[in-house]
């Protein structure tokens, strides 16, 4: 068995052992392992890819980024930035029919902002807004379901590691993938405000109008979040802003490690002098960041594994072909794929669907005609991705955010989620079609830089 039957045949295989319950990162390793050692016919290549992958992936200086946004998120969630964010929010829309669920979806596209974590998001939010949202008689279905899909937004809001991982394994810039993020984020928020409107409308008592603050008050609440407007602002700014005109091109301030660096300094910090953070609460930071950071480097390395099996085995070339040979419309093969991404996700989790898909997948998509340059293509597929993903974390019975406010509020049964996210699921699926039929829309802070 060569070629693409034995791809077929690992990943099968491996696919077998997740759902086992087999940790993804040994499941894809073993798989590669294995699969060199039969192509080649002896362990000594296997062993030899130990080595070498190992070193080539982590001596990879754009990884650096991975552990100091995960850290800028960590030290974030404990210094009390979500308060402030959603406090604000609720003051100025709490007033309106719906308004402090839409004030919560305002709140986690800002903590997103800083966090980066899609689960960090959902968690912190819901026990932040969760417990006022009830207070004042929201429904338990739109109150949980308003936070499950809010959470989604801290994957696609740059900073974001899942984006950082993508542009690794497609090999492409991470200041543009961060760029073409930013109009996709803004409208998921926008769709998901846009949404609770709706549902309000058509069921007043799920989302009770609340009382009008004053201005004073607005405006004093809406003063306590310039440290997360300022540390997002210079973060982000400091990557994709041109910060010397008198120089030809864009000179940026930061280079993404510097950017995240400088967010986790400047975060801390923030905590410090408000009297937020504590050395104790500093160091819990720093071990909650070392363990995910373990868990997502060693799912990289056995997606690094996997995919110099596939190498070998020309795999992807081969389904690229094969799809070239079969004359399909290059929109039909990107939406079987993105149902792909539907069906992985009511099963796995974000980052493994993205390292398991992105070598298999992103050969294919390449070699298709849509009308733009290939990393362009490769950066629009990413978006794309990267939001069908999204919808996965919500999407019964296995999203990994429904279970996060479930364990936040387990007096709420999850059958009340599910029937909360579904609208959000829907605004979700429209703007994949949005951003489908429109690439631009995706590519057009990108394009300004080119």
């Amino acid at each position: 068995m060569t070629g693409l039957p034995l791809a077929l045949t690992a990943l099968g295989m491996m696919l077998g052992a997740v759902f086992l319950r087999v940790p993804i990162a040994l499941a894809m390793g073993f798989a590669g392992f294995f699969g060199t050692w039969y192509v080649i016919g002896t362990p000594d290549g296997s062993m030899a890819q130990l080595k070498t992958l190992t070193y080539e992936t982590f001596s990879n200086q754009g990884l650096a980024v991975v552990p100091l946004f995960l850290l800028m998120g960590q030290i974030a969630t404990r210094t009390g930035m979500s308060s402030a964010l959603f406090a604000a929010a609720s003051d100025w829309l709490g007033h309106r029919r719906g308004g402090v669920a839409m004030a919560s979806i305002g709140a986690c596209a800002g903590f997103g902002a800083i966090c980066g974590s899609s689960l960090a998001t959902a968690s912190t939010m819901g026990q932040v807004a969760l417990p006022e949202m009830r207070a004042r008689g929201y429904s338990d279905a739109l109150s949980t379901g308003v936070l499950a899909a809010g959470g989604t937004l801290g994957i696609l809001i740059p900073p974001s590691v899942i984006l950082v991982i993508y542009a690794i394994l497609a090999e492409q810039n991470i200041v543009k993938m961060f760029m073409a993020a930013l109009i996709p984020g803004v409208l998921a928020a926008l769709g998901y405000m846009l949404t609770v409107a709706l549902y309000v409308r058509l069921r007043p008592g799920a989302g009770p109008v609340g009382r009008r603050k004053p201005w004073s008050e607005r405006w004093g609440t809406l003063r306590a979040t310039w440290p997360v407007i300022a540390i997002f602002g210079l973060t982000m700014g400091g990557i994709v802003g041109d910060w010397d005109w008198s120089r030809p091109g864009d000179q940026a301030l930061f280079t993404p490690n510097e950017a995240a660096a400088f967010g986790c300094t400047a975060t801390a910090l923030y905590g410090f002098l408000r009297g937020r953070l504590s050395i104790a609460g500093l160091l819990e930071s720093f071990l909650e960041t070392a363990k995910a950071t373990g868990m997502i480097f060693f799912i990289l390395l056995g997606a690094e594994i996997f995919k110099g099996f596939l190498a070998l085995t020309r795999a992807p070339n081969l389904l690229a072909d094969w799809v070239l040979t079969q004359g399909y419309a290059p929109m039909l093969v990107l939406v079987a794929m993105l149902l792909c991404y539907l069906l992985f996700g009511c099963v796995m989790e974000s980052l493994s669907m993205i390292l398991l898909t992105v070598p298999i997948f992103l050969p294919v998509i390449e070699a298709l005609d849509f009308g733009m340059s290939a990393d362009h293509t490769a950066i629009w597929f990413g978006i794309l991705a990267l939001i069908v993903v999204e919808v996965g974390l919500i999407t019964p019975p296995v999203g990994m955010n429904l279970f996060i406010l479930n364990g936040v509020a387990p007096d709420i049964r999850i059958g009340r989620t599910y029937v909360g996210v579904m609208p959000f699921i829907v605004s979700d699926l429209l703007r994949v079609c949005l951003l489908v039929a429109f690439p631009a829309i995706s590519l057009w802070l990108v394009t300004l830089t080119g």
